[in-house]
């Protein structure tokens, strides 16, 4: 085999592997914020609803943001854009817990989701470039990395909940570990680059048509995720009187499900199909749902969380990486896949703030399951798109040529 050949592909794979770790540090990051929303919810005196309200402006920060990450990566570069933008997500996350009311509440979570959403959408990019060079599927693996990340950040988040420590230490000290981790990460991804005569994407560019549909199926797999990741532990203990520790567990136990289930989702694919995996999935989820409206004890709930998790685990994932196949400008798409989920991120938490304060939470977690229905429906839409075959000694900087492999 030539040398060129060979030192390409150890390329990719240090890029892989830089790669799968931003996406951990990014997951860090939100199990960090999850596990003391109870505590910040106290710290800025805030009923259910308003939490609800306040949790909806990280979505409407991200999706306003997004659109504008294909003109950042189309200036700076991938790796240039990327080792700025997860900086700024992990030093974002001091902001919700320094709020002392609802106004300043919102406007630190609008400025926390907008750096989520930037650094989200060129991750995914590069994930998806990876993943068409490599010629196999690597995308729920690099999912699987941030629910890893997120179950280690929900993990220090509960042992922090756990002795009583305030959240502002508690943030100020992850954001520092986490944005020293991403910095050295970021020097080993991909570092694309457009050519010069190439022109500029839209500085604000809409979902293509493509991605309405895959974006559709995301939006119910995230409505799920958001909910159960946000509201978990005030569900446990507003309803079942939990201990705060306790109650944050219950977000570890939602991250730990969707880390094992997405590390493994690569090769649950690769044997039955996207479409298969996901209905099945999304089976487990309205399961999940069940147990948690229905739940007399603590445990039993956060069973019902655990098979969320494993439910809409891979559907993200499979949903970036079609949306990466469904057109010209894999950036653009997964932007708007992206912009798409993170509305229904948008949605997700004020609606379940306001279904509580009108009913209850356990209503507001019926609406859960009725969506999760909506993965079973829909999962045809994820058969479409073809991956591109890897040019064996592709310049890393180049886009490699396309051929068609139908998916199975």
């Amino acid at each position: 085999m030539p040398a060129e050949v060979v030192h390409d592909r150890q390329r990719l794979r240090r890029a892989r592997f830089a790669v799968a770790a931003v996406f951990c540090v990014h997951g860090a990051v939100t199990g960090s914020f999850a596990t003391r929303i109870p505590w910040i919810q106290d710290h800025a005196g805030i009923s259910a609803g308003q939490l609800g309200l306040a949790l909806a402006f990280p979505a409407i920060g991200a999706s306003v943001a997004m659109p504008l990450a294909s003109g950042i990566s189309h200036r700076f570069g991938s790796r240039n854009a990327l080792r700025v933008l997860l900086a700024l997500w992990t030093l974002a996350l001091t902001l919700p817990s320094l709020a002392p009311n609802l106004a300043t509440l919102c406007a630190a979570l609008f400025a926390y989701g907008a750096a989520s959403g930037l650094s989200d959408v060129v991750m995914n990019a590069l994930g998806v470039e990876v993943e068409n060079r490599l010629n196999k599927s690597i995308m729920s693996s690099l999912h699987g990395m941030w629910s890893t990340g997120a179950l280690i950040g929900s993990a220090a988040g509960t042992l922090a909940a756990h002795l009583g420590s305030d959240a502002r230490l508690h943030h100020l000290l992850a954001a520092t570990v986490l944005t020293v981790l991403g910095l050295v990460a970021c020097q080993g991804v991909l570092d694309l680059r457009s050519a010069p005569e190439e022109d500029p994407p839209p500085r604000f560019a809409l979902p293509p048509k493509s991605a309405l549909l895959i974006g559709a199926i995301g939006f119910c797999a995230v409505f799920a995720e958001g909910a159960s990741l946000d509201w978990s532990a005030v569900y446990l203990r507003d309803v079942l009187d939990t201990s705060p520790g306790v109650a944050a567990a219950s977000t570890t136990a939602f991250a730990l499900t969707m880390a094992v289930a997405r590390l493994a989702g690569d090769r649950v694919v690769d044997r039955f199909g996207a479409v298969r995996t996901v209905r099945t999935g999304g089976a487990l989820a309205v399961v999940g749902g069940f147990l948690v409206v229905t739940a007399p004890q603590p445990v039993v709930a956060m069973g019902g969380f655990a098979f969320l998790g494993l439910g809409v685990a891979v559907v993200v994932p499979l949903a970036f990486a079609a949306a990466g196949r469904a057109g010209p400008n894999p950036s653009q798409a997964i932007a708007g896949v992206a912009t798409i989920t993170y509305t229904s991120g948008l949605i997700a938490p004020s609606a379940i703030g306001a279904v509580a304060d009108a009913t209850s939470l356990v209503v507001s977690f019926g609406l859960v399951t009725l969506l999760a229905c909506g993965l079973m429906v829909g999962a045809g839409v994820l058969r479409t798109g073809d991956r591109r075959t890897v040019a064996t000694a592709a310049d890393p900087t180049t886009k490699p040529a396309a051929a068609p492999t139908p998916e199975a």
